[in-house]
């Protein structure tokens, strides 16, 4: 169609227009629309009505700009207020993340049957923070653009439901500050629906809902290490299986993507040097990075044609939910008893 020629950029400049505005405190006001749900919903939108009319562009949009926000995302992080706010729910938060993988296996391969990179990523999703934790786990298991797509597309729109839902279940048990922010942030996968669970909730519920958030954003880091154990493992076991007189050379990866280290350098040198001399350098990182971490998310959703949905049906939101509901359900019980 001729009129998407030109729909699809000035799509992505008008949103990125928005965002931008919300740079200046007198025009911020002009972006508070514009959040991470309603961005994918306008890719959505898009991909449900025009298909996919831009893939070149929609495949860097949705790959590297979100690798960079993360990186970006780092600044916005403090090692140390995180270890501490996260060391006496260490021990529940290691069960957590472990367990959230294993139900995810239990429920996305088992029950459902559906791909092991699929499942991996929703799991992954669900476990630590969302996109960034997919982000960060899809380039070392080797998942497909539709495979992460589709788990991009499930946990955030379970964030959207999330945003609006949690606060309304936590007045009706009558959850303290302290509860709601500590179960927002095990329950809700992305960082963005955390804060603004937290900040409908109250002032308290949003500074324990984000750094403990942020606490078990660092378990992306340990996530990705044992993933490219796995992974590794498996390729060995392949090659055992399939040995042949002439083996192709083997081509010598990194386990961990070069973006997880420069998340892991953006953390420390936020933590001893930008925060500490340059307060204002690190909020307009972290600010940019989640900026593109919103504009990314319309990529993605411009991603989710009615042919990746289609074939890969209900299963993959249905394993979400479930999963989701797992963690939901364990979180609020270790809160509230």
């Amino acid at each position: 169609m001729r009129i998407t020629k030109f729909l699809y950029p000035a799509l992505v400049v008008i949103l990125s227009v928005f965002l931008l505005l919300g740079l200046s405190p007198s025009l911020k006001s002009l972006s508070a629309w514009l959040t991470p749900p309603v961005a994918l919903a306008i890719g959505l939108a898009y991909a449900l009505i025009f298909g996919a009319t831009h893939p070149k562009m929609n495949r860097v949009g949705s790959k590297w700009l979100l690798q960079y926000s993360v990186v970006g995302l780092g600044f916005g992080m403090n090692i140390n207020e995180a270890l501490k706010s996260g060391g006496e729910g260490m021990l529940f938060t290691i069960v957590s993340v472990f367990g959230t993988l294993f139900f995810g296996w239990l429920i996305g391969r088992k029950l459902f049957r559906l791909s092991t990179n699929t499942s991996r990523l929703i799991s992954s999703g669900t476990a630590i923070c969302g996109g960034s934790a997919i982000a960060a786990v899809a380039p070392i298991i080797g998942s497909k653009e539709d495979e992460t797509s589709v788990a991009l597309g499930t946990i955030f729109l379970l964030n959207a439901v999330a945003l609006f839902l949690f606060p309304i279940i936590g007045r009706m048990l009558n959850l303290t500050q302290v509860q709601f922010g500590t179960w927002a942030a095990i329950a809700i996968h992305d960082t963005s629906s955390v804060v603004g669970a937290g900040a409908s909730y109250g002032e308290e519920a949003l500074k324990v809902a984000t750094t403990i958030k942020l606490t078990r954003a660092l378990w992306i880091v340990p996530l990705t290490i044992f993933y490219s154990l796995v992974v590794s493992c498996e390729i060995r076991k392949w090659e055992k299986q399939n040995s042949t007189a002439q083996q192709q050379p083997k081509r010598i990866k990194f386990p961990v993507p070069l973006f997880i280290l420069f998340f892991i350098v953006a953390i420390v040198l936020n933590t001893y040097a930008v925060s500490v001399y340059l307060p204002q350098v690190s909020n307009f990182i972290a600010t940019l990075a989640k900026m593109g971490l919103t504009l990314s998310l319309f990529f993605i959703g411009a991603g989710l044609t009615r042919r990746v949905i289609v074939s890969v049906g209900p299963k993959a939101m249905l394993t979400g939910i479930l999963l989701w509901c797992v963690i939901s359900i364990g979180a609020l019980c270790f809160v509230y008893f």
